[in-house]
């Protein structure tokens, strides 16, 4: 069945950086396009990220362009999600996604 098992949250303070990692198992990840979203305190799921299958495209949300960047080793069946310049609202349970299924999730926390 379809897994995906998130890592590399953390604690951080403001202006600091973490990659978040995604390694995925159960369907053709290398022609799977794959996304990351979060949940931050209080609010409903909102996407951050998608890249392609071939990682000729990727996209962001508005919030994080220039921040985040989403990458892939298809090789390794992993995503991963690479964030600088974090903020405050950056803080939330981060999700690796295929389509509608989900992982555990990874926290986030950004705080001084």
């Amino acid at each position: 069945q379809v897994q995906l098992v998130e890592s590399g949250g953390g604690l951080v303070q403001p202006g600091g950086s973490l990659t978040l990692s995604c390694a995925a198992s159960g369907f053709p990840f290398s022609s799977s396009s794959m996304n990351w979203a979060r949940v931050a305190p209080g609010k409903g799921l909102v996407w951050v990220a998608t890249i392609s299958s071939d990682s000729t495209t990727t996209l962001y949300s508005s919030s994080v362009k220039g921040r985040f960047t989403i990458s892939r080793d298809n090789a390794q069946n992993t995503v991963y999600l690479q964030m600088n310049s974090l903020k405050p609202d950056d803080t939330a349970v981060y999700y690796c996604r295929r389509g509608s299924e989900r992982g555990q999730g990874t926290q986030v926390t950004v705080s001084s």
